[in-house]
């Protein structure tokens, strides 16, 4: 059973313990199918997804990730790679360059939220060497990985990170 998306929402942690429980295909396959359902300008879909089971390569995105041994120690980490070159093909350098990536964050944060739905932790992995991911897995360099997510079992809780105020960052123009 999954959560209300607002409690989704809510409950999202990072989270970068994980056990070695694996994750059901059919969890899997809904997370993907979640991803594939967000926004994208012009609907160009404008990504690649990588669902990386393989121990070695998860090892390898790791040691790419500047020793993120969370990328390791999760039954899946899923990449996620903008394809600038559809993007661009409707809406030049600005697709290229933003919207690839808009679309593809927008997929990353269902991804994420979906995880949470079936009560898996996850984490959105930004920092990392691109090269070095596409290498790793090899893909072809006309992709961007964009985020890198692993996804498991959690061991851990972690405690709501503070947020800024709603009356700080929320303005109303009537």
């Amino acid at each position: 059973m999954t959560k209300d998306v607002i409690d989704a929402i809510l409950d999202r942690r990072c989270v970068r313990k994980f056990s070695s429980e694996s994750i059901p295909d059919a969890t899997i396959g809904r997370m993907m199918e979640a991803a594939i359902h967000a926004p994208s300008g012009g609907n160009l879909q404008p990504w690649e997804f990588f669902v990386v089971l393989n121990q070695d390569k998860r090892a390898a995105l790791a040691e790419a990730a500047y020793g993120q041994s969370s990328l390791a120690e999760a039954p899946v980490a899923v990449v996620v790679c903008a394809v600038p070159q559809m993007s661009g093909t409707k809406y030049g350098q600005r697709g290229m360059t933003l919207y690839c990536l808009q679309d593809t964050a927008a997929a990353v944060q269902n991804i994420l939220l979906a995880a949470t739905g079936y009560g898996l932790g996850s984490c959105w992995v930004g920092a990392f060497d691109e090269n070095r991911v596409l290498e790793a897995l090899d893909l072809p360099m006309n992709l961007r990985p964009v985020a890198i997510i692993p996804i498991g079992f959690t061991e851990e809780r972690p405690a709501k990170p503070a947020r800024r105020p709603l009356d700080e960052v929320v303005h109303v123009i009537g």
